[in-house]
């Protein structure tokens, strides 16, 4: 476990100022993240038609910054262990609005495409130092009121992430369409990068864990190997080197194995400590994650594209229909933490799969009545219902994953969690192209469009019920009664508080 230096500062007035201030810039960046995940999708339908991207393009779009992100996040909490927090947190936040910038003034498709990639490479940097700053800032008895903030930040942003998009692209402010929606980081980051450099105090773990660029690598291109031909294979017809990549990828993924076991062996840094697999209740929580991300990886994206393709509605409109499921994600997520799993248990997190799925089922069934003249209204009973759902595993989901870790890897286990999650997310935008768009007939009429996509969303809603199903039964594996989540892990190697990509 990496070792986190805490430097609080309790007394005199001016620094009780200073590190109040410091929360509010690293919480600021945290919340420009969360809602530049859940931003884009709204505003996929735009970029689609105004920027003529592919569909494979529309994927990257979403699944690159998820991407990049898993691949870096451990690495970005280690370099701030080694080299300082604040060091890292103003390269990430630079780098992030740098990269936003690129976004919102690209000029095609493919520089997009890239931008969002860098984009996510500086999440990666600036996201893991925000709570290792808090535990360097804060002394214990006040980090429970500074986590209580994280968690409404993490409820905000999810909430008016789906709306400021929708609304920026509505606006098409100065004619810009869906730029709006990355260059509105500029003034956030570059007041976020002049106020953390004179109000964050520098601190450093004494005994960092040492980087795995080789594993960092290998996670890379096995995903790269798995995840392009995903997106590309259906637009170009299936080719036989996309088998062979897909096949190959599981090759990289045995090395990395390999690889992992020889470098903890040889100085204890691995990017992946191994020995956490043989926790039945980790293993099985990390497969719980993975398999999560990727139904919501393949959720999110096709909803956007139903409501906004399929049913031609507004971004707006879309931005508005989604509220009642982050209210009830927020409010399921609450009640989830504070009175059910502390009485019931991983029962709560068994229903909140069944709960999710019959919400699926219910929109699935709303879909094929309504067909092309269904209404938002319409769509409420099945949103709450799955809101409801995702909040009753996603809040208690970590705890119950690291319930049963020793403590000494209580920080890698934790980083590792939010890793996988994310590389989950990246695969199930992959496979976008496999239930959504391998259903679309291309050469279909201009009046059967409407038609191809709710018939291509519901198909990829049956996928994503099934998804929930293999989660119920991958929970039995978890333990019966979570225990609280084990103090000391480190906050560089990845947040024990987990944020939840709700769309996206």
């Amino acid at each position: 476990m990496t070792s986190t230096e805490t430097t609080p500062t309790s007394g005199g007035s001016t620094a009780d100022r200073r590190r109040w201030l410091a929360l509010a810039i690293i919480m600021t960046a945290a919340f420009m993240d969360l809602v530049d995940v859940t931003i884009v999708n709204v505003a996929i339908p735009s970029i689609q038609r105004d920027a003529g991207a592919s569909f494979s393009q529309i994927q990257w779009i979403t699944a690159g910054y998820a991407l990049a992100f898993a691949a870096g996040l451990i690495t970005g909490g280690r370099l701030g262990d080694i080299h300082g927090r604040k060091r890292l947190f103003l390269i990430g936040i630079g780098g992030f609005t740098l990269a936003s910038a690129l976004c919102g003034f690209a000029v095609n498709p493919e520089m997009l495409v890239a931008s969002r990639i860098l984009q996510g490479g500086m999440a990666a940097l600036m996201v893991p130092q925000v709570l290792a700053i808090v535990h360097a800032t804060f002394p214990a008895h006040e980090r429970g009121k500074v986590f209580g903030l994280f968690g409404a930040i993490v409820g905000l942003g999810a909430v008016s992430g789906p709306l400021l998009g929708a609304l920026l692209t509505q606006w098409n402010l100065f004619g810009l369409e869906w730029r709006p929606i990355f260059l509105i980081n500029l003034p956030v980051g570059i007041a976020g990068l002049i106020l953390g450099r004179r109000f964050i105090t520098e601190s450093k773990a004494p005994r960092a864990l040492r980087l795995d660029l080789v594993g960092v690598a290998l996670v890379t291109l096995g995903l790269l190997m798995l995840l392009y031909p995903l997106t590309r294979g259906h637009e170009l017809g299936w080719p036989l080197w996309g088998y062979v990549s897909m096949g190959g990828a599981l090759g990289v993924f045995g090395a990395l194995v390999a690889y992992e076991r020889r470098k903890s062996a040889r100085d204890g840094s691995p990017l992946i400590e191994l020995s956490l697999f043989r926790v039945k209740s980790f293993a099985a929580g990390i497969a719980v994650q993975t398999v999560f991300g990727i139904g919501l990886g393949i959720f999110f994206l096709v909803w956007t594209l139903y409501m906004q393709i399929g049913l031609g509605w507004s971004p707006l409109r879309a931005g508005l229909t989604g509220v009642p499921f982050s209210v009830s994600v927020s409010v399921a997520a609450g009640m989830s933490v504070q009175k059910l799993v502390p009485r019931f248990g991983r029962k709560v997190l068994q229903a909140g799969a069944l709960v999710l799925a019959s919400g699926l089922l219910i929109y699935l069934w709303e879909a094929e009545r309504y067909g092309l003249g269904i209404s938002s209204w319409q769509m409420m009973l099945p949103l709450v219902v799955m809101g409801a759902g995702m909040g009753l595993i996603f809040a208690p989901l970590t705890d119950a994953i690291l319930s049963e870790v020793p403590h000494e890897h209580a920080g890698s286990a934790s980083g590792l969690i939010n890793t996988v999650q994310q590389m989950g997310n990246a695969l199930g935008l992959g496979l976008v192209s496999v239930v959504f768009f391998g259903v679309i007939d291309e050469r279909v009429a201009p009046a059967r469009v409407g038609a191809e996509f709710v018939d291509a969303f519901q198909h990829s809603v049956g996928w994503v019920a099934a998804v929930m199903g293999v989660i119920f039964l991958l929970m039995f594996a978890l333990p019966k009664r979570p225990a609280q989540h084990v103090e000391g892990s480190s906050a560089a190697e990845g947040p024990a508080v987990k944020e939840p990509e709700l769309v996206g």
